[in-house]
């Protein structure tokens, strides 16, 4: 009986435990930023009114919850510039999110199909930028992209333009970063998804006649659906809420909802509706996880 006790006590712990973290340190601070985006903005400390006293009462419990609105919410709806924040927060991280598909896929490719002695090699010079500061490799990026910077002194020296280029403080000095920053989330998965392909499916085909391209397109890119869909997932989700690149490197054309997010806390001091904002970007970046869990079980299933 003690036993069967014990054994029963270790599941709920196992089972119990990874969701009192995520009630701890998902779901109670969700509730707060929730309960501040449906509050009003006020001068005070805290900068937001109505304010929760757990033992104030029925009374005060009534009271707070009837001051509690939607009004936050109707503001970003009804504001043309936090509409074009988020647009335009998906379409940077959509554009960016294929460059680095572009430009990652080839890299995984050739480390995959490398020397198995060098492949580890790879993978450290893959991961190597992350033992710099982000922040300082953004800042580098400036001294790279400014008009007298190092990219446009190569370009004139090599005679193939006539003036320096205005790069920085533009769209496409946003996506550089963006690329640059995010390709290792991108290669790490692909590789792993290639690395572990059977070599022999695609000498096969080749073999039965199938020409190097069309094995490529109908065996090696299907199986490495699911490093696809990872690095995707694992780039998406952060660039739609990115901060540091587009305000280093974009101009002030270059809106975010990160941006916009960052504004509202510190330069206008309205936690109501910077809550609001964050709000509606964790619901923008919930979405394309929930698509990738119910994907992933159909997948499963299927394979069953």
């Amino acid at each position: 009986m003690i036993e069967a006790l014990r054994a029963r006590a270790g599941r709920l712990a196992v089972i119990g435990l990874p969701y009192l973290w995520l009630a701890i340190f998902f779901l109670l601070p969700f509730a707060i930023v929730l309960k501040i985006s449906m509050s009003d903005p006020a001068t005070a400390q805290p900068p937001y009114r109505p304010v929760l006293d757990i033992f104030g009462g029925v009374a005060h419990w009534r009271d707070f919850l009837l001051a509690l609105d939607f009004e936050n919410f109707e503001t970003l709806w009804s504001d043309s510039l936090y509409v074009h924040a988020a647009l335009s927060s998906l379409r940077i991280a959509l554009v960016s999110t294929g460059l680095l598909l572009f430009v990652g896929y080839p890299i995984a490719y050739a480390m995959a199909r490398a020397a198995p002695g060098l492949r580890p090699l790879f993978v450290a010079m893959v991961i190597l930028p992350f033992w710099t500061s982000f922040l300082i490799r953004v800042y580098a990026w400036i001294g790279i992209l400014k008009p007298e910077g190092l990219l446009n002194q190569l370009l004139l020296w090599l005679d193939i333009i006539a003036a320096p280029l205005a790069i920085l403080n533009t769209p496409t000095a946003v996506y550089i970063g963006i690329v640059y920053a995010y390709l290792p989330f991108m290669i790490l998965p692909l590789y792993a998804s290639l690395e572990r392909q059977d070599p022999t499916l695609i000498e096969a085909a080749q073999d039965l006649g199938a020409p190097a391209w069309k094995a490529f397109l109908t065996i090696t890119v299907p199986l490495s659906m699911p490093g696809i869909v990872a690095g995707a997932l694992l780039c998406f989700i952060p660039i739609v809420g990115e901060f540091v690149v587009p305000d280093l490197l974009g101009g002030s054309e270059t809106l975010m909802i990160g941006r916009t997010l960052w504004s509202e806390f510190f330069s206008n001091r309205d936690w109501p509706l910077a809550s609001a904002v964050a709000i509606v970007l964790l619901i923008i970046i919930v979405i394309p996880i929930v698509v990738y869990r119910e994907l992933e079980a159909e997948r499963w299933e299927a394979a069953r």
